[in-house]
């Protein structure tokens, strides 16, 4: 049972005669607990008890660890984490940019949601960037509450307001969803190699890192379905379950220095993993360019090798962009102008277009959540799935978008003569 006892206070070395209260209590190893500071006998002793109350009913907190210091508990509670690497760093980059300048040093117990929403109102990043932070915070304070340093989350459940807006920076519809005939003129451009990539991105859909990711032996595979009295068939692009994708992140060592990690590793989610279905103009230029390309990834550099995001940004910009003439000069190459296609064109803009293209010709939406990746929502996402009319529709829709643009073109050939 609690008890409380003196506790003397010291002035220049001597005890004086005033005093506050300790409270002792049995903790469930069975060892004696302490915790000072209480004004009375009284307040001590129910604290005690409250304790001892708690500790018989399993809700239990030791005071101790709900005294951690918040930067404490995140290297513990990032230490336990196992998210895909590229979330790992993104997780490091707003707890050391953001979170722990300002809660490094507070107690876990000291978090309110009336500090953090005033804090989360002084940060001058990104209105997304600010929601990820408190969103972080909330979901390492549950950490704290699974791990019985805390008997509840003070940030659970709520919501901030009263940020400042967001310069308007978000694009438009014409911005975002490229015309097929950009397409093929960025594809032109680029050339048969590079031309490819964006070629595949906006008929495919494909995530960046799935296309990079992208090897050979899953790449013009066969799509078997049985149909009426016979078996439909189509070439298909596989992300794989195991290595569909390039990741590109930081890495931390023991001692927590960063270094740069570039490997496969499996795709974003588990619907990530999955056949696409190729309209056959596309199936038709990747068969030509496998045929004569020697690497065992379909779209990298000249000589086989990963592509850098930065990289590819500078081979990307100039196409979509424009760009000025530059004469041939010792150690360069001339260059022609070109004019701008698509301005700030991106790689996720022509995700986009994809799936915006699939809205378009009318795809049954439980396909076009499969081809783009996405997982169908609700009961229904159960009930209904794709069938061979389904996917010869949308195949059919694909290749006349193609077509169409290279009409209106007036081309015969992607790449000219």
């Amino acid at each position: 049972m609690a008890y409380a006892e003196k506790v003397y206070k010291v002035r220049n070395g001597k005890k004086t005669t005033k005093f506050t209260w300790r409270c002792k209590y049995k903790k469930p190893d069975g060892k004696e607990g302490s915790e000072s500071g209480f004004p009375t006998r009284a307040t001590a002793v129910d604290w005690g008890n409250q304790q001892e109350a708690a500790i018989r009913e399993g809700r239990w907190v030791d005071p101790e660890l709900s005294r951690k210091k918040f930067g404490v508990f995140v290297t513990d509670w990032m230490k336990a984490q196992k998210p895909r690497g590229r979330t790992e760093m993104n997780r490091w980059e707003r707890l050391e940019a953001h979170i722990l300048p300002r809660w490094k040093d507070a107690a876990l117990i000291s978090v309110n949601w009336f500090e953090v929403e005033a804090w989360a109102r002084t940060l001058t990043c990104a209105r997304s960037t600010t929601k990820d932070c408190v969103q972080l915070m909330s979901r390492i304070m549950n950490g704290a509450v699974d791990a019985r340093h805390l008997a509840f989350n003070p940030l659970a459940g709520r919501r901030l307001t009263g940020l400042p807006a967001d310069p308007a920076t978000k694009k438009s519809d014409e911005e975002t969803v490229a015309q097929p005939e950009v397409v093929l003129e960025l594809a032109r451009r680029l050339g048969p190699l590079y031309g490819l990539h964006i070629v595949t991105a906006a008929f495919t859909g494909l995530r960046y890192e799935e296309l990079v990711g992208l090897q050979r032996h899953n790449t013009l595979r066969e799509r078997q379905q049985k149909h009426d009295g016979g078996v439909f068939t189509c070439p298909i692009l596989r992300v794989d379950k195991e290595i569909g994708a390039l990741a590109e992140y930081y890495v931390r060592d023991e001692h927590g220095k960063r270094k740069m990690f570039r490997g496969l590793e499996p795709p974003k989610n588990a619907k990530s993993a999955r056949d696409v279905d190729l309209p056959p103009f596309l199936a038709l230029l990747l068969k030509e360019h496998l045929d004569g390309w020697p690497h065992e990834h379909v779209f990298t550099t000249k000589t086989g090798k990963w592509w850098w995001r930065s990289y590819w940004h500078e081979v990307l910009r100039p196409a979509a962009d424009g760009r000025e003439a530059r004469p041939k000069a010792r150690g360069t190459a001339v260059k022609e102008e070109w004019g701008p296609l698509m301005p700030g064109l991106t790689m996720r803009d022509l995700r986009h277009t994809h799936d915006s293209w699939q809205e378009q010709i009318g795809v049954a939406p439980v396909l076009g959540y499969e081809q783009m990746g996405h997982k169908y929502p609700g009961i229904k996402g159960t009930y209904r799935h794709p069938t061979p009319p389904m996917r010869r529709a949308r195949l059919d829709g694909l290749q006349e978008i193609h077509e169409r643009a290279m009409r209106n073109l007036g081309w015969t050939s992607i790449w000219g003569s």
